[in-house]
């Protein structure tokens, strides 16, 4: 047998994951306007971003800066963002019907 076993499901896998849960979790931050936000989660959604944002208007748009030359983009409700990233993920949020114009 091969080491591929350490990918998949084996018991290095499961051992991981209850070492997470007996240990501080490792925290993620990102930023919305310039605010730092922290979440154990390694992903969120836009709504999950949104819903932490202190008097959101739902109006707006959510935004995340592209990175090395990449375009910034309007992340929806649905779509999931990966927080296990550096550098760290930054959001802006504007105007409805402002964005791309």
């Amino acid at each position: 047998m091969t080491e591929d076993t350490h990918n998949g499901h084996s018991e290095t896998e499961h051992h991981k994951n209850e070492h997470e849960h007996h240990h501080h979790k490792k925290e993620y931050h990102y930023f919305v306007d310039g605010n730092e936000y922290t979440t154990d989660d390694s992903a969120l959604t836009g709504a999950q971003i949104k819903a932490r944002i202190p008097d959101f208007n739902p109006a707006y748009q959510l935004v995340l800066e592209g990175r090395g030359g990449q375009p910034d983009k309007v992340i929806t409700d649905n779509d999931s963002v990966d927080l296990n990233v550096h550098p760290v993920c930054h959001f802006y949020t504007v105007p409805p019907a402002t964005f791309g114009q």
